[in-house]
């Protein structure tokens, strides 16, 4: 399978995820001390921005760098951006509750559970395509990427 149709796919959910900003709500008061309230929803809004762009950029690199996609790379490509959808959702909890600690344990928890995936991903392609691939060779002994 060519891969230009997992990476339009993975770029609509990534766009879809980007949309996190509609979460935040317009005061209904025009002065700057009224949007001192929004900020942990913002600040949370900034945070998972960061990681999607990150995300983003990685994933647009990784299969710049891949030439066939398989079954297995497009249920572990799935896998991923099964957790950046939830992206949305624990960073508005997060947000709205202020930073308290289950919201934020659970948005804690959803990055972890991405960074997984994305390790998932990278490795079933160089599976896929062997130890002598670009990909692999590009990470070699990254042992923090």
């Amino acid at each position: 399978m060519e891969k230009n149709r997992l990476e339009a796919f993975s770029d609509g959910v990534l766009a879809i995820i980007t949309i996190m900003v509609l979460e935040l709500k317009v005061p209904q008061a025009t002065e700057l001390a009224d949007l001192k309230p929004l900020l942990p929803v913002f600040l949370s809004y900034v945070l998972s921005f960061l990681y999607v762009g990150l995300y983003w950029n990685n994933h647009h690199h990784m299969f710049h760098s891949t030439r066939h996609v398989t079954g297995g790379i497009l249920w572990a490509n799935l896998h991923l951006l099964f957790w950046l959808s939830l992206f949305p959702f624990t960073t508005g909890w997060m947000g709205e509750n202020h930073l308290v600690p289950p919201p934020t344990a659970v948005y804690g928890f959803v990055l972890l559970m991405a960074a997984i995936a994305y390790y998932i991903l990278q490795r079933t392609i160089i599976a896929e395509q062997g130890r002598d691939s670009l990909l692999a060779t590009a990470i070699g002994k990254d042992w923090k990427g």
